[in-house]
């Protein structure tokens, strides 16, 4: 089971991609631990990495993308994985699917969860609220005006990555207010629904 999991910043994606890998016992990759794990083991890429972030530069897209090759080449991912937060452009869209199509791979499914940006924020602002009242400490970035200019970023920068797929009927978009255990069970449908290889592929 090869997927990417799609959604705004408080969309949920954490959790159902956590419950996927407990059901399907496939990897979960973030390119910030990648990043991480390719410059602690020094790989050449890694070593690349390395220079630009010390640099003061930002990683491109070509060296996230052989970082992303380098990954999915363990042990772990023989049955698939999970994408979360990659790709954040359109331009990552198309490099990872050629970077998959040199492997002889493609992915199974393209998942995106919708979400009422303005429940979202409010839900912050609660969760916020319901913080202080408990003596609590807020972090600096964990409020609704934060919570609001990140969620403009992604509908900027990351939405679009969705219209690719969409554009290429790769797509499933997925309530992502509904209760989590019924997100889950979309998402199972989903996947049952772009092919029993997608199954197999994780059992």
């Amino acid at each position: 089971m090869r997927l990417v999991l799609l959604g705004p910043p408080g969309a949920g994606k954490g959790t159902q991609a956590a419950r996927l890998v407990a059901k399907h016992g496939v990897p979960q990759l973030s390119t910030g631990d990648m990043l991480r794990a390719a410059v602690a083991a020094k790989t050449p890429i890694g070593l690349k990495a390395k220079a630009l972030m010390d640099a003061g530069a930002l990683v491109p897209d070509d060296v996230v993308i052989g970082i992303i090759g380098e990954r999915i080449e363990n042990p772990d991912c023989a049955r698939g994985f999970i994408l979360d937060g990659f790709p954040r452009t359109v331009a990552q869209a198309e490099a990872l699917r050629g970077l998959l199509a040199r492997k002889g791979l493609a992915l199974d499914a393209v998942l995106d969860l919708i979400v009422d940006e303005d429940a979202l924020v409010n839900r912050m602002r609660k969760r916020v609220d319901e913080t202080r009242a408990a003596g609590g400490t807020v972090r600096a970035d964990d409020n609704p005006e934060s919570f609001k200019t990140r969620l403009e970023a992604y509908r900027v920068q990351t939405a679009p990555v969705s219209a690719h797929y969409a554009g290429r009927g790769e797509l499933t978009k997925i309530d992502g207010m509904a209760p989590v255990d019924e997100v889950t069970a979309a998402i199972d449908q989903a996947l049952s629904e772009a092919g029993p290889q997608a199954i197999r592929a994780s059992s």
